[in-house]
C-alpha cells in the first residue's frame, strides 16, 4: 500500500478532505518543503506560526543535539533543576514585564490554556471564564469551553459551566466582567477570526474592569509570541500587561513545547493545599528547552525581528488585485480577504499546487493565511506573491 493510503488507513483523521493530501514532504530546509518527488513549496504558513526561524536551522539543531547527548527525559516536570530548563526560563523572563517572572512549562498551547484557567480559578476561588466570539484557544475540554463558536462545541457538550463569550474590540461587552469572573482569556490579536488587531480603546477598558474586579487578563499569545509580528510578544504593540502571559507553537524552534506565565505570587498558589496542582510529565523537555534558548538567543542578537515590519508591508504592498477585498494583521501574520468562501478555498488549493503553501482561517473561511517563516527574503516573498495573483488571474478568466 502506498504512504497515502496507510495516512488515510492508520492515521486518525481531523476531517474527511485533509489539505495536503497530495503532498508527501521529504524533507524542508529554510523556508521550502520539498515532496518526495523533489518539488519545491514555500511555507507560507510556518507550520501554524511554529517554524519561524524556518526549516532545519542549524544552531537550533545543534542545539537539540548537544542537549541529546548530556541526557533527555529524566523526571516529571519540576523535580530536578535542570539546566536547559531554568536558563530557558530566566530568558523568557528577560523579555517581559517585571510581573511575569515565572514560567511553567507544559506540552503544548491546549494545556497552556487549561493550566492558566486552573491557575486563575485558585487564585481568585472563582469559575466563570469570560473568552471572545471567534476566538480560537484549543481543543482541550477547557479550552473547548472558551472557543468562540458553537460548531466545534455543540457534538462535546456538557462543557465546563459559566463560561461567557464577549465580543471582540465591543466595549459594552467589557460590562459582562464582574466580581465573579476569574479570568478572561484573549487573543491580542484574534488570529482564526481573520488576523482582527485589537483596538486601544477596548483594551484600556478591558484592563480597568478588569482590574477593579479582580479579574486576570490572560492573554493568549501562543499564535503571536516569539516575534511573529515584529516583536518578541505582540501585547508589546498595544500596551496591555497581561496577569498571565500564554505561549507555545513556535516557542521551542520547531520541537513541541508551551508556557503560561505569571508572578511568582500568583503562580505559587499551584504548589500548596494541595501540592502538585498542576503537573506534566513531559513539559518544559529538556531537549526541546535547549533548542527554544538558542532561538530566543538568535532573535536577540539578530536584526531578524526589526525586519519584519519591512516583510510585511511588501506583503501588502504586492498582493493588489480586484478579488483582494483589504489584508488584516501584524507583522508576518496576515490575513488576505477575498468576498466569496468559495473562491477562497480554490486559491488555497491552486496556490499549494503552484508551490506556495497556504490555508484559511476557522472562523474566517474567506481569508486566506499568509504567516511564513520570518527568515523569509525579498526575492521569496516576491515569488509568494507571484504565485497567489497567477493563480488569482487563472480563476478570473476560468
Amino acid at each position: 500500500m502506498s504512504l497515502r493510503h496507510l495516512f488515510l488507513n492508520n492515521l486518525a483523521q481531523t476531517s474527511p478532505c485533509p489539505l495536503g493530501l497530495n503532498l508527501e514532504p521529504a524533507r524542508a530546509e529554510g523556508v521550502y518543503i520539498y515532496d518526495n518527488k523533489g518539488e519545491r513549496y514555500i511555507d507560507g504558513i510556518s507550520g501554524f506560526s511554529v517554524n519561524n526561524l524556518g526549516h532545519g536551522n542549524k544552531e537550533i539543531i545543534d542545539a537539540y543535539k548537544n542537549q541529546l547527548d548530556l541526557y533527555s527525559h529524566l523526571i516529571v516536570y519540576g523535580e530536578y533543576v535542570q539546566a536547559p530548563q531554568v536558563l530557558f526560563a530566566k530568558a523568557i523572563v528577560d523579555t517581559l514585564p517585571e510581573n511575569l517572572d515565572n514560567v511553567y512549562f507544559v506540552n503544548s498551547g491546549s494545556e497552556a490554556i487549561e493550566g492558566a484557567m486552573k491557575l486563575a480559578k485558585r487564585f481568585t476561588n472563582r469559575a466563570e471564564f469570560i473568552a471572545c466570539k471567534n476566538a480560537y484557544h484549543g481543543s482541550t475540554q477547557g479550552a473547548l469551553s472558551i472557543m468562540g463558536g458553537p460548531y466545534f462545541q455543540q457534538a462535546y457538550r456538557p462543557l465546563l459551566p459559566q463560561c461567557k463569550t464577549m465580543l471582540f474590540n465591543n466595549l459594552k461587552s467589557i460590562d459582562l466582567i464582574t466580581e465573579q469572573t476569574a479570568g478572561v482569556v484573549i487573543e491580542i490579536i484574534q488570529a482564526e477570526a481573520g488576523v482582527i488587531e485589537p483596538d486601544l480603546e477596548f483594551l484600556i477598558a478591558l484592563r480597568k474592569k478588569c482590574t477593579e474586579t479582580g479579574t486576570l487578563v490572560i492573554v493568549d499569545e501562543i499564535q503571536t509570541g516569539i516575534g511573529r509580528t515584529g516583536t518578541m510578544w505582540a501585547f508589546e504593540h498595544y500596551n496591555l500587561i497581561p496577569d498571565v502571559l500564554l505561549t507555545a507553537k513556535a516557542l521551542g524552534g520547531g520541537l513541541p513545547i508551551g508556557a503560561f506565565i505569571s508572578s511568582k505570587t500568583i503562580m505559587k498558589v499551584l504548589s500548596e493545599k494541595p501540592v502538585l496542582g498542576h503537573i506534566t510529565t513531559f513539559g518544559g523537555h529538556p531537549v526541546v528547552c535547549a533548542g527554544g534558548l538558542k532561538q530566543l538567543e538568535i532573535l536577540k542578537n539578530t536584526a531578524i525581528l526589526e525586519e519584519v515590519a519591512q516583510k510585511s508591508n511588501l506583503f501588502k504592498a504586492l498582493l493588489i488585485h480586484p478579488q483582494i477585498k483589504r489584508i488584516t494583521g501584524k507583522g508576518l501574520l496576515l490575513a488576505v480577504h477575498f468576498d466569496d468562501e468559495n473562491l477562497t478555498h480554490k486559491v488555497v488549493h491552486a496556490c499549494i499546487q503552484k508551490g506556495f503553501i497556504t490555508d484559511w482561517f476557522l472562523f474566517c473561511p474567506t481569508a486566506m493565511r499568509v504567516a511564513p517563516p520570518l527568515i523569509i527574503s525579498e526575492a521569496e516573498i516576491r515569488t509568494s506573491c507571484e504565485i497567489i495573483l497567477n493563480v488569482l488571474n487563472m480563476l478570473q478568466k476560468n
